[in-house]
């Protein structure tokens, strides 16, 4: 994975960054929100697209 396309997800709640993915940057401009499961609050929440 090319490093200029990775992302980060942060979790809204407990804030730990606990996934990472990739995105076209050109195409999509906005942040990523997506519900996903967070090991440490043991429960599915919202996660960030972080920098």
């Amino acid at each position: 994975m090319s490093q200029d396309n990775l992302i980060k997800f942060e979790c809204t709640e407990c804030k730990k960054i606990n996934y990472h993915s990739k995105k076209n940057k050109k195409v999509i401009k906005d942040r990523l929100e997506l519900k996903k499961f967070c090991k440490w609050c043991s429960k599915h929440s919202m996660h960030k697209e972080t920098k």
